[in-house]
């Protein structure tokens, strides 16, 4: 079986018929980075990057007198996006880097796809594939890969000066490809270069945190940067590695966010600091709140007022930190996952009456309308939230009714 057998046949069908179509255009064209590396380590492509020696207006000029629709997503990079049946694929000329200042690069455009590939960071992201299926491997990826050693490719000290950004997508990459012992150079470089980091963008170091932590081997990956001094420094406000681990080693889900409040406290100034979007900030806030937390005594009828208030799996997150915050003991363990399990197997009740029925029965709209759908929910939550839109109803006129006779 021949190497376009064992790689580029490991594509879907529509992705194959697609790079057939670009490979007329631009028959010097080959697959690079991520998709070569999980190719050969047979995982899933998520996207599929590709490079070529013809500048970014060529590129784009061929792609056009062929038919197919272009957009210029990054042209100072060499970068130009193809649209085929929908689909976008990324295609960038081969560079070679010029000057680079710890976050940027200026870069010369190249026929020379060992100096592109000597741009990369670690050997496994380092390899490229041609259209005969034939693996380029000028610094050892595919065997890097095999072995599970996430190496730079070059000298890490200086690949690290040139963006520090890869102090973490060393940790990232390591997670999820190595195993056995880190690479000795890239952790002593790390070590030594981890003040690079305060030059990077808060925004960059939360992406990379974010893969990081929703990936595998997260307990290990954590330890690893906390021992060469980078936890520190990307969380300053301080962390709790201990109860992260015993989150991770209890079975917690692969949740980034619910990982991020496990090691840290500070989680309202971390996500400040970091930028976290709004939808994360009130996650983030949410599985951190000091409220009182589901109790493995609570009957039923407590348990459903809670799961009315508040989503099952934010009130799982918070028994998962709780459960975490201290060594536990198996039966203790236990009876948490059995919480959890009674919470996430109710179904969530819907509270059965609004606004809308107040006027319908004849209250005032204004304020009063609000009060009194308040008044009823607290009603309902307090029964259990068993009763239906009818008996919801009823004490809408009762409490209408009151109203009235006070008037």
């Amino acid at each position: 079986m021949g190497a376009r057998d064992t790689l580029i046949s490991g594509l879907d069908p529509s992705r194959q018929a697609a790079l057939a179509r670009l490979w007329q255009v631009l028959p010097a064209m080959r697959l690079v980075g991520g998709c070569v590396r999980d190719l050969l380590a047979d995982r899933p492509i998520a996207d599929i990057d590709l490079a070529t020696p013809e500048p970014p207006e060529q590129v784009m000029e061929r792609l056009r007198a062929y038919g197919a629709h272009v957009v210029a997503t990054g042209l100072q990079h060499g970068t130009v996006t193809a649209v085929l049946d929908g689909a976008p694929y990324e295609i960038t000329t081969l560079r070679r880097d010029m000057e680079t200042d710890g976050r940027h690069a200026v870069v010369r455009w190249t026929q020379d796809w060992r100096a592109d590939a000597q741009r990369r960071d670690f050997t496994i992201n380092a390899m490229s594939v041609d259209q005969a299926g034939v693996l380029y491997d000028y610094f050892g990826g595919q065997a890097d890969l095999a072995a599970g050693h996430v190496r730079f490719v070059g000298a890490p000290a200086l690949r690290i000066k040139e963006d520090a950004l890869r102090i973490l997508r060393f940790f990232r990459f390591y997670g999820r490809y190595g195993h056995g012992a880190p690479d000795q150079q890239a952790v002593q470089a790390i070590t030594c270069g981890v003040a690079l980091l305060d030059g990077l963008s808060v925004e960059r170091i939360w992406m990379e945190l974010r893969r990081i932590l929703a990936g595998p081997n997260v307990a290990a990956i954590l330890r690893l940067m906390d021992s060469t001094g980078v936890l520190a420094r990307i969380l300053p406000e301080g962390h709790t590695l201990d109860r992260c681990v015993r989150l991770l080693n209890d079975g917690a889900p692969a949740n980034a966010l619910l990982r991020l409040a496990g090691l840290t406290t500070h989680t309202a100034a971390v996500a400040r600091r970091l930028k976290l979007s709004r939808a994360e900030t009130g996650a983030l806030a949410a599985l951190s709140r000091a409220v009182p937390l589901p109790d493995v005594s609570m009957s039923e009828v407590a348990l459903r007022r809670l799961v009315a208030e508040e989503p099952a799996d934010v009130l799982a997150g918070r028994i998962w930190l709780h459960q975490a915050a201290q060594p536990r003991t198996a039966e203790e363990n236990a009876a948490f996952a059995q919480l959890r399990h009674r919470l996430c197997g109710l179904t969530v009740p819907a509270f059965p009456v609004a606004g809308r029925d107040v006027l319908a029965m004849g209250g005032q709209a204004g304020p009063e309308v609000g009060r009194i759908v308040g008044l009823v929910r607290q009603w309902w939550l307090d029964g259990g939230c068993h009763a239906d839109a009818q008996a919801c109803r009823a004490q809408i006129a009762l409490y209408l009714g009151t109203k009235a006779a006070q008037s």
